[in-house]
């Protein structure tokens, strides 16, 4: 198999398994709190990376990493899995998947306006357009397309959502000062993040979680979500020669996603859910015409479902 069908193979997997997470989120909610789901999903997740990095031979990396940079690594963990996670299920609870789901998609362009104020980096007119497109089409999902009543069916849901894009973007940034591996690095801030995220649960909830189809929601989110879909995207842009190509694959997800939660969850999808998502996609596309010719194509390998 060639590099270019290995990295396509890897691509369409990854998108694949991130279509699945919003419907495993909404699904699993119905069992276990949002704190409750982060405990058992990043469990899981963390058996699942620590499979990943034992495998490649990297586990003593671990250590030395930590030595190195260990307030670095626990305001990773702060931020994914411990806060991203918390806001972005909260915001599932609250919201339908598929307002939330779209929404938590516009996290690229909040990483636009954030790259400007920690990166030193410059809005081009393109960006301008692209801020101004997803923006609306996130204004039209959360109206479910009322623009002119500025009707939001859960407000406290949607600022979660976009606060969650925050989050992500917040990542993303300190990532870039990371030279380390990515996996081994995950997994790090999964580990550090793990008490953290054992704290909030204690605040917020409580630990009885004996629903066997929670638990089930929670090995896929943690396995297909945060541990084994991000190494196949990983692959994906390492074979490919043309990594704007491959990462423009990760926009099939969000209309397979919108499929998936009608026959797997029962939601009714919005005109508005369809013309918002679209706006958002157009405007990311955009978005990747600057990408392609900026000279940051770490920021440009970072997609999220």
């Amino acid at each position: 198999m060639t590099n270019s069908k290995k990295a396509y193979l890897f691509g369409l997997t990854a998108v694949a398994c991130w279509s699945t997470v919003a419907s495993a989120f909404k699904l699993s909610l119905n069992y276990f709190s949002p704190s409750q789901l982060l405990v058992a999903a990043s469990l899981f997740s963390i058996l699942a990376l620590t499979g990943i990095v034992l495998k490649q031979g990297k586990l003593h990396l671990v250590g030395s990493y930590l030595r190195n940079r260990p307030l670095f690594y626990l305001c990773m963990g702060l931020l994914n899995p411990c806060l991203y996670y918390l806001i972005l299920f909260k915001a599932y609870d609250l919201l339908p998947a598929q307002q939330a789901q779209p929404l938590n998609y516009t996290w690229a362009i909040t990483l636009t306006l954030m790259a400007v104020v920690f990166l030193k980096q410059k809005i081009r007119p393109q960006d301008w357009v692209a801020i101004v497109i997803g923006y609306l089409g996130a204004f039209v999902i959360a109206t479910h397309g009322e623009l002119t009543h500025l009707h939001f069916s859960h407000p406290l849901g949607v600022i979660l959502a976009l606060l969650s894009t925050v989050i992500w973007a917040m990542y993303w940034i300190l990532n870039t000062k990371n030279q380390g591996d990515a996996i081994v690095s995950l997994l790090l801030a999964f580990l550090l993040g793990f008490p953290l995220v054992l704290i909030a649960n204690a605040w917020l909830s409580d630990f009885h979680m004996g629903h066997w189809q929670g638990w089930l929601g929670a090995v896929w989110v943690g396995f297909f979500e945060m541990g084994f879909t991000y190494v196949l995207w990983l692959q994906a842009l390492r074979h490919t020669d043309n990594t704007a190509r491959i990462s423009n694959l990760i926009f099939i997800s969000p209309f397979v996603s919108l499929v998936l939660l009608h026959f797997l969850v029962g939601e009714n999808i919005y005109f508005s859910t369809i013309t918002g998502l679209v706006l958002i996609v157009i405007a990311l596309l955009i978005q990747q015409l600057k990408f392609k010719r900026s000279a940051k194509p770490r920021l440009q390998s970072c997609n999220k479902d």
